[in-house]
């Protein structure tokens, strides 16, 4: 659904004279979706990347984390860190562009760092 929705909204975007290569898609994570949708989205993460397009993923201390950790907002560092490290992993796999929105960007930073060191051949 959400897909579908992006790739006409890309082909509207052409159409007004916007160049494919500065398009990039936002799944829209939260913004009134439950936690099912949410996982969802994030879950065909691969299926957004394999439009070509980098894929802005902005998930950091939302309430789909804090439903899962039954926490607050600011005790969602290690989730929010913990997704962005599984949104890499996800987009990678098909070589995909990924733009991550974090507000603890340090940590984030450093995540991705261990993961991405430890995955090299």
């Amino acid at each position: 659904e959400v897909l579908g929705f992006l790739a006409q909204r890309k082909k509207d975007c052409i159409t007004a004279g916007i160049a494919a290569d500065q398009i990039m898609l936002d799944p829209g994570f939260g913004f009134g979706k439950t936690l099912a949708h949410n996982l969802m989205l994030f879950n065909a993460l691969d299926q957004f990347a394999a439009t070509g397009h980098s894929i802005l993923v902005g998930v950091s201390r939302k309430s789909m984390i804090g439903q899962m950790l039954a926490s607050e907002v600011d005790q969602r560092l290690i989730g929010s860190v913990t997704m962005a490290v599984l949104a890499a992993q996800k987009i990678s796999a098909v070589n995909g562009s990924l733009i991550l929105r974090v507000h603890d960007v340090k940590e984030t930073v450093q995540a991705l760092r261990v993961w991405q060191t430890s995955t090299e051949n």
